[in-house]
């Protein structure tokens, strides 16, 4: 199957041309994909237009997948995908002049508090709006390389704990039940982590369930975080998906941080099909 990659943006991002998703790839093809994915950190394909069964295949190609955490958000009849629109949030009664809220609207990695959190996500495009509802991603492998010597240095020594929500969390989380918060887990991670294909270092960051950091006082684990997350969100390392219908975009936990943005219109539909690839326990 003939095809090429074009890169996006100077650190993040690769588009794949030639690819129909809904074939099988074979393992040549996986291969290269997956490396591109690691270095890249962010897999754009365009024009697919996959239904559930179809996406499932298609995403099967980068590793075994798992379960969603939050069930509610799954479909019926494929539960092991899920799905992110612009109204999974939406207040009934919303206070005049209230900004709208959507899942994942700052920058993070996905399921942080998880022992071994995943691998990729994946994205595929159902329902867009006219305007609004891009994705926007950072290379945090760029963004470490970019540090002091020094701070590397320090930055590598160091871990934080990660859980559902933190107590600094800047962004709205899905209500959960009692019993489905006990379920939810929470584990400690590396600041730093090294990406088990490539070696690369990148920062390991998400303000929305670190509980600080072990070892330091909480106003200087805090401030430590905020400067780092400043850092790594610069737009120089950023590549900003603007969304097509068609659009299958897989993008690598240990490679980059990404972000929702709450500008879709309120009388539009952002709706995506969501899978994620199983991941292993970071060092």
């Amino acid at each position: 199957m003939s095809y090429e990659i074009r890169p996006l943006h100077t650190y993040t991002g690769s588009e794949v041309v030639g690819l129909d998703l809904s074939k099988a790839l074979d393992r040549e093809t996986r291969d290269r994909l997956d490396r591109e994915l690691a270095e890249r950190g962010v897999l754009v394909f365009r024009d697919q237009h996959l239904g559930p069964p179809d996406f499932i295949r298609a995403i099967e190609n980068f590793g075994e997948l798992m379960e969603q955490q939050v069930k509610k958000f799954s479909l019926p009849d494929h539960p092991i995908v899920g799905y992110i629109s612009s109204r999974d949030l939406a207040d009934p009664q919303p206070a005049a002049g209230s900004k709208a809220s959507v899942r994942g609207e700052n920058y993070h990695t996905d399921h942080s508090n998880f022992l071994a959190p995943p691998k990729a996500t994946a994205l595929c495009a159902v329902d867009l709006p006219a305007s609004g509802g891009d994705t926007q991603f950072v290379n945090v492998q760029a963004a470490y390389a970019d540090l002091p010597a020094e701070m590397r240095e320090k930055l590598d020594a160091l871990r934080s704990r990660h859980v559902f929500q933190s107590s600094r969390s800047p962004r709205k989380f899905v209500a959960l039940s009692d019993e489905e918060r006990k379920a939810i887990p929470e584990t400690e991670q590396p600041l730093v982590v090294s990406h088990p294909l490539t070696g690369r270092k990148g920062l390991y960051l998400n303000t929305g369930r670190m509980e600080g950091i072990v070892g330091l006082p909480d106003a200087e684990a805090a401030s430590l975080i905020d400067g780092l997350m400043s850092h790594a969100t610069s737009e120089k390392y950023e590549y900003r998906h603007r969304w097509r219908p068609g659009d299958v975009v897989i993008w690598d936990n240990r490679t980059v941080m990404h972000k929702a943005n709450a500008d879709v219109p309120p009388d539009q539909y952002r709706y995506l099909y969501r899978l994620m690839v199983k991941g292993q326990p970071l060092t």
